[in-house]
């Protein structure tokens, strides 16, 4: 039987290949969607939202990664995974990224973090909420916004 930080692992590996894929222009709503509860939370600067996981939140993650495209995001790359289990079902996962980007001939990347929390119920692991830092200026800094 497979340890639950072995199937978080896989998970965000899973996750981070998807984001791959939706960067390529593949239609990855759906798997997308899947991984999150049917209502989730968002803390970022801007403040604390919630959404649930329905044809609004379908439509709005292709919009997600044209975003990133559009800006000259090529690749975005797991670098580290923390996990700290909360409770039998909950579990608090910092995940490092790595986000690379190509702008006028130039390729360097961003490393950031989010936080994400994941409930592990009926066997089946599930984004409830996740936390993010400031994006937006880190891509203003860095000229793509």
């Amino acid at each position: 039987m497979e340890d639950i930080n072995d199937q978080i692992q896989a998970f965000f590996e899973e996750y981070e290949k998807r984001f791959e894929e939706g960067l390529a222009g593949e239609s990855v709503a759906e798997e997308t969607a899947r991984v999150f509860a049917d209502f989730f939370v968002e803390a970022s600067p801007v403040g604390i939202t919630g959404g649930k996981n329905d044809t609004q939140f379908l439509e709005a993650v292709p919009k997600g990664y044209d975003f990133y495209r559009s800006i000259g995001i090529t690749k975005m790359e797991i670098r580290q995974i923390d996990i700290t289990e909360l409770n039998e079902m909950h579990y608090l996962v910092d995940v490092r990224w790595e986000s690379f980007y190509k702008k006028e001939g130039n390729e360097d990347s961003i490393e950031f973090s989010v936080i994400y929390f994941l409930q592990n119920r009926k066997d089946e692991l599930k984004i409830f909420a996740y936390i993010t830092g400031d994006e937006q200026a880190v891509l203003k800094e860095r000229g793509l916004v």
